[in-house]
């Protein structure tokens, strides 16, 4: 679902174990394939943020220079 130009949204169902499928359009979008690595981030608050392994490092490098200052 494109709620704004580039902003995304889709619905997923949790499984018994816990697990859900990445929507197919957004595996594309974001070029995740069999095997790769995600990121997931969690705030109580804000709720939780998957990152693709190519956009890992840029924010981890952004986290703690965050609580650094």
């Amino acid at each position: 679902m494109d709620i704004q130009s580039g902003k995304y949204a889709w619905m997923v169902k949790i499984g018994e174990k816990g697990q859900f499928v990445i929507p197919k359009e957004a595996r594309e979008l974001f070029q995740l394939h069999p095997g790769d690595e995600i990121l997931v981030l969690g705030d109580k608050e804000k709720g939780i943020a998957i990152l693709p392994k190519g956009k890992q490092q840029d924010y981890i490098k952004k986290i703690f220079k965050d609580i650094d200052e």
